[in-house]
């Protein structure tokens, strides 16, 4: 993942929770899960710091969104248990994947502190931002 991209989708979705009236953290790492970028917006309780960095890593080593690794990481689901694995992963949305124009992975973005339909909303925005 390029830094250039991961700025300008840091950028968009700062400017996206500005619009909806919200404040988040905002995590993007690279397809290794370490990270490239992230903004803390003020007002916003440190807890979430944590969550925004789970949410990005859980949706780039799983290859998955985070609202998707629920679906298995739930007490019934067929990995219950998981998201205590890789050093702590989250098992709720707001992670969304990152992927280039040609769908390989780049990585993931983690966005927490509104609710998690805007968490969703917001990082989606966000990695549509991608150009490589």
């Amino acid at each position: 993942m390029k830094l250039r991209d991961a700025a300008l989708m840091l950028r968009t979705a700062l400017d996206e929770a500005e619009r909806m009236g919200v404040q988040v953290c905002v995590t993007i790492v690279d397809a290794t899960a370490w990270p490239v970028t992230f903004a803390r917006m003020d007002g916003v309780p440190l807890g979430v710091i944590d969550v925004s960095h789970k949410k990005a890593r859980t949706a780039a080593l799983f290859h998955m969104d985070s609202a998707e690794f629920a679906k298995v990481a739930h007490p019934n689901g067929e990995a219950y248990a998981l998201e205590a694995t890789n050093g702590g992963l989250t098992s709720f949305g707001g992670g969304v994947v990152i992927r280039n124009a040609k769908g390989a992975i780049l990585g993931g973005i983690g966005v927490s502190g509104a609710s998690t339909e805007d968490d969703i909303s917001i990082a989606r925005l966000a990695a549509t931002t991608v150009r490589d």
